[in-house]
């Protein structure tokens, strides 16, 4: 565990300032426990920005494919159209 200010030798003797030198200690410990918990923040923060670009990328480029999807389908349809007005030209008779 951490070290704090209040671990030292001089305060395990028993005084009438014990209790506030215990609050002390125990502030000290929140205190210290909180800064830690910043920074495991700041870094799952990080760690997150990245994932969140990663996975924007990884959208942005399903996104370009579908855009080309659906260009090739309207391309195809537009082909099988014209064959189809082509087959009904035909006199077959």
């Amino acid at each position: 565990m951490k070290k704090t200010l209040f671990d030292n030798e001089t305060f395990t003797h028993a005084t009438k300032e014990d209790k506030p030198l215990n609050r002390l200690k125990n502030l000290d410990e929140k205190i210290a426990g909180a800064v830690n918990k910043v920074k495991a923040l700041k870094e799952e923060k990080v760690l997150l920005e990245k994932k969140i670009k990663e996975l924007e990328t990884r959208l942005d480029e399903k996104n370009q494919e579908v855009e080309r999807l659906s260009s090739e389908k309207t391309a195809i349809k537009s082909q099988l159209e014209e064959l189809l007005n082509e087959l009904e030209t035909l006199d077959v008779g």
